[in-house]
């Protein structure tokens, strides 16, 4: 007998989650298929969640080492271990957590691979199961790597659990994960040799071009050495370590080597084209509404061909929520609209930014006007020592926000204020007289700096 659900949601991460809980508030019968032994997704055991108890200490030290000769006489101590141990208080309880939470509120929790088995039956272990609606959230794993020793590196969870920071990290790719965790290990571990390696010319590509350089500018001040158009052709292994070579000659000894390379969906055992269901390299295709070439199947979060960002995961989920409840009980469904995500890293300083980056306009023949400056010597910036602040807003002829790009102590906070703009359709004068009376000083109220050359002629209009 096949058992039968309104909506069989496979993956428990951020996505999954989300889209379970939601359809089952509205009283549809739900289940979660998971096939990893440790349920909950990669945001909150070994992403965005887990590794902000590094990031805090990171920007902890770093934010003394900035203010030394400033009054602070020496930097503290920290120790890793127990850095790694207060994140694992954190993560270690969300496993079971998760299953307790889902069994809780009444959605069957079925351990299991999901195999489809026809568009709308899905097989797990070989037990088939049958919704009504299927909703994809599978998420992500490491990019396999193409070159021999690849099988020596470890992986970013991997690197949140180690014991202690080796003195020589290499972080092969120049994303996400190699940036951040770099600055981890430049604050937090002996630091002898911190080097980042890209294939491509220029690292952190989906990034502002002029912003990513001043990033790499900070980075380098803090000793993390970043290497582009690296041709690799392995990592071998000696007595003392390992060395990572390229084709140059130009040869790396280190303690430790590390995947950065990026994520790729995970989907290769759901067997999509049994389920009708289209896909590519870069994932599971779907549509504003998140639905999938199978009109039953939604695809949401890191497994879908649209942006890997665990908020990205949740809103997609509600979205698919939303569409499969108007077809079951009416009323108007949704869609997404991806243009106004924000994207941060979690360096010190963070670069945060929203919309389009300098090269995107240029390219699609897009006018604008823009602002900027690098180095920011505004007293903001002073006090802590931080000499690589910048900023870069670009605008359309309605002065409407196209791109904001920030590098900050507080990025995270300056760039929901301009995605915040972008959302309401908020011109920059607008913008600028709703921040004049922002409290002072601080670095909301460094915005008013920020747009004042958008329209400085004119400024009196605005009152």
């Amino acid at each position: 007998m096949v058992k039968s659900y309104d909506v069989v949601v496979v993956g428990s991460g951020s996505g999954g989650q989300t889209a379970a809980y939601t359809l089952m508030e509205y009283g549809l019968s739900v289940a979660v298929v998971e096939n990893s032994p440790t349920p909950g997704g990669i945001c909150a055991l070994a992403g965005c969640q887990a590794k902000k108890w590094y990031y805090e200490a990171t920007e902890t030290m770093a934010r003394a080492r900035h203010m030394e000769g400033k009054g602070l006489v020496r930097p503290p101590e920290l120790e890793w271990s127990r850095i790694r141990d207060e994140k694992r208080a954190f993560t270690d309880p969300i496993p079971e957590g998760t299953r307790k939470g889902l069994v809780g509120a009444g959605i069957d929790f079925i351990d299991g691979t999901a195999v489809f088995q026809d568009e709308t039956t899905l097989t797990v272990d070989g037990r088939p199961i049958r919704g009504k609606y299927i909703v994809l959230a599978t998420g992500a794993h490491p990019m396999p790597l193409p070159f021999p020793g690849a099988e020596h590196l470890v992986t970013s969870s991997d690197f949140l659990e180690l014991d202690r920071l080796p003195p020589r990290i290499v972080f092969i790719g120049g994303g996400f994960i190699s940036f951040e965790f770099a600055h981890f290990a430049a604050r937090l571990g002996p630091a002898e040799a911190i080097t980042i390696l890209e294939v491509l010319p220029r690292p952190l590509g989906p990034f502002d071009a002029e912003m990513v350089e001043q990033l790499m500018v900070a980075s380098r001040a803090e000793g993390i050495d970043i290497r582009t158009a690296v041709d690799l052709t392995g990592v071998t292994q000696t007595g003392s370590g390992f060395v990572v070579r390229t084709r140059g000659g130009d040869d790396i000894t280190a303690d430790l080597v590390v995947h950065g390379a990026g994520r790729v969906p995970s989907i290769g055992e759901l067997q999509l084209d049994a389920g009708g269901v289209a896909h590519s390299r870069r994932g599971i295709t779907v549509n504003a509404e998140m639905r999938t070439s199978n009109p039953r199947v939604f695809a949401v979060g890191d497994c879908a061909a649209t942006i890997q960002l665990a908020r990205v995961a949740d809103y997609e989920a509600y979205v698919a929520a939303k569409n499969i409840l108007a077809e079951i009980e009416g009323g108007a469904g949704a869609s997404v609209d991806h243009r106004t995500v924000p994207s941060i890293l979690f360096t010190y300083p963070q670069y945060a930014m929203v919309g389009a980056t300098e090269e995107a306009l240029q390219a699609d023949g897009i006018r604008y006007y823009k602002t900027g400056d690098r180095n920011l010597a505004w007293p903001t910036y002073r006090r802590i020592g931080m000499p690589h602040a910048a900023y870069k807003i670009m605008v359309d002829d309605d002065n409407h926000v196209l791109g904001a790009h920030i590098i900050s102590d507080n990025a995270a906070g300056l760039i929901n204020i301009f995605k915040e703009a972008m959302l309401d359709q908020r011109s920059v004068e607008d913008l600028y007289w709703r921040h004049v009376m922002t409290p002072y000083p601080s670095r909301e109220s460094d915005i008013i700096y920020m747009l004042k050359p958008f329209f400085e002629d004119d400024l009196l209009a605005g009152l």
